[in-house]
């Protein structure tokens, strides 16, 4: 479906400036995104960006806190016996600047793809905790409201892209699979993991979306490749030699049509000291980890480039660098590769 080497990028720029922000993805990115602001509001960070309707969640935007108050149970029982596989639940205004002022600055084009993101049910769940600081993640009621509430944000969010593209991509987003099986996190259950996964990768299916996972670290490979996701996002700067001891699920993946999205230009301090050169040898390092036992020609076809996690907590002088550099990466990819 996609061209080789297309570029997109992660979900959140260091820009108060929104039209600024989205005009810089128009003119940096083969498929573009929407931005989020965590420098402009507390409301933009990843938990807080998706918290609105979803009952007992409580935020505190001058103290920029946000948490689960479990006295009052009647509005949860609420929402699990009103629940409908259409609801759909919107993500406001205030909460999303990027996405409003994107569809604004869109409005008039039609484009081939879009991409969207959410955060995924995981890293929502662990990282949101009660009034007793325990990760909600471990309140089996609560953490299936999450769930529920995420995938009624999904049909809500492909509906608004959809009405500008052909394609649309949603991303979820999951840092937290990097910490899975360590002290913090051994209450995790595999299975129950995977569950959220897959049916938050089948919410973004069945609204008529292609869904992609993203974690920006290490992770449980074979955990991400069985979420049914059909793109997976990697930090191929710093982590591709964590993919090799899942050669045999990635082979699988990729020839039954999955994408690898290469995120090979960093997104950190890094890339003061990188150049579009530099970082063509280091693809080239790691297509020769990798091609050691999976076929290059399906990781040449079936890839996907973007920076390595979402440009938030640069510089906007560093991020515009970020962008630019994977652009200039991306044609001489093409040239050595095509």
């Amino acid at each position: 479906m996609f061209i080789p080497f297309i570029t997109t990028g992660i979900g959140s720029l260091p820009h108060t400036d929104a039209v600024a922000a989205c005009t810089t993805i128009l003119n940096s990115f083969d498929v573009p995104f929407w931005p989020q602001f965590p420098r402009l509001s507390f409301r933009e960070l990843m938990i807080p960006q998706y918290s609105e309707g979803i009952p007992l969640i409580k935020l505190d935007t001058e103290k920029k806190t946000i948490w689960v108050d479990k006295d009052n149970y009647e509005s949860a029982t609420k929402f699990l016996e009103s629940y409908r596989d259409d609801l759909i639940l919107p993500v406001s205004e205030d909460f999303a600047k990027g996405l409003y002022t994107f569809l604004r600055v869109m409005d008039g084009i039609y484009f081939a793809v879009l991409k969207g993101h959410i955060t995924g049910p995981l890293t929502f769940s662990l990282g949101l905790k009660d009034n007793n600081g325990k990760p909600v993640y471990f309140d089996e009621e609560m953490r299936e409201i999450i769930l529920l509430a995420l995938k009624a944000k999904i049909r809500w969010q492909v509906q608004k892209l959809k009405s500008l593209a052909q394609y649309v991509i949603i991303f979820i987003d999951e840092p937290v699979l990097s910490a899975l099986g360590t002290s913090s996190y051994l209450g995790v259950n595999t299975e129950e993991a995977l569950r959220l996964l897959k049916e938050t990768s089948d919410a973004i299916k069945n609204a008529g979306a292609i869904s992609g996972i993203h974690c920006c670290s290490k992770a449980d490979w074979s955990l991400v490749i069985n979420s049914g996701a059909g793109i997976i996002s990697f930090d191929a700067y710093d982590y591709i030699e964590s993919l090799p001891v899942y050669s045999e699920e990635f082979t699988k993946f990729l020839k039954e049509g999955g994408y690898l999205a290469w995120g090979i230009v960093p997104t950190t301090d890094a890339i003061n000291n990188e150049s579009s050169e530099s970082l063509k040898q280091r693809f080239d390092r790691g297509l020769e980890i990798l091609t050691k036992t999976m076929p290059s020609d399906l990781l040449l076809s079936q890839i996907i480039l973007t920076p390595s996690c979402g440009a938030g907590s640069l510089s906007i002088e560093e991020a515009e660098k970020v962008f630019k550099t994977l652009g200039e990466l991306k044609e001489i990819l093409i040239d050595s590769y095509t």
